[in-house]
């Protein structure tokens, strides 16, 4: 069993490669609860894809009008999973925020490792079926706390996807294109998982 609750599953790399340590293991004793980390792994994953192969001149590029820069997106995407911790599970250890105004890529990609790592731990109090203290999903203080379920994970989800979106569109416009390759990557989800030491599903009883 490893710090996720992960029955038969290794370590996951991405947690070890980016020095974020756990802070305290939980049992999933649920399918859904195992999904949830699994699916939440890949989902970072292809953030890190993203800026992994992105052109560093592309990073502080500034938009037309009033657009966020690259830079400013990802470390809103952090910022917003250290917020969803911070309330929903205080008492996970969270992640310290990132300045878009100093953030640099690589600084990037080790924070949204280590926010990845609390949010999994909060999916898996939240939908693992062994007593967490996750009961509510707080997404901000203006917003009503939903129940826990699958919809909190469906609604982070949406969240880093909506940006990743941008993220491929600013590319584009500021005349820094991914390759064809990240556009296809990021839709292999069984590479994806076995870049984090993931077996994917049918694996995870």
């Amino acid at each position: 069993m490893d710090s996720f609750g992960t029955a038969n599953v290794p370590v996951i790399s991405w947690v070890k490669e980016q020095g974020a340590v756990t802070t305290r293991p939980h049992e999933v004793q649920t399918q859904p609860g195992r999904a949830a980390v699994q699916i939440f792994a890949a989902n970072d994953r292809m953030n890190q894809i993203l800026i992994e192969h992105l052109d560093p001149t592309a990073w502080r590029a500034k938009p037309p009008g009033k657009a966020r820069t690259i830079a400013a997106i990802f470390t809103h995407m952090h910022n917003v999973r250290c917020k969803w911790v911070r309330l929903t599970a205080p008492h996970l250890k969270v992640p310290p925020q990132l300045n878009r105004a100093h953030c640099t890529p690589q600084q990037a990609r080790a924070g949204l490792a280590g926010s990845a790592v609390r949010c999994a731990e909060m999916l898996a109090e939240a939908l693992g079926g062994c007593g967490g203290r996750v009961e509510k999903f707080h997404r901000d203080g203006w917003a009503k706390p939903w129940p826990v379920g699958l919809e909190m994970l469906c609604y982070m989800l949406s969240h880093e996807a909506h940006h990743r979106g941008q993220v491929c569109m600013l590319a584009h416009q500021l005349g820094f294109p991914l390759p064809n390759a990240v556009g296809s990557g990021i839709w292999n989800w069984e590479k994806l998982w076995r870049d984090c030491g993931l077996p994917g599903p049918g694996y995870d009883s």
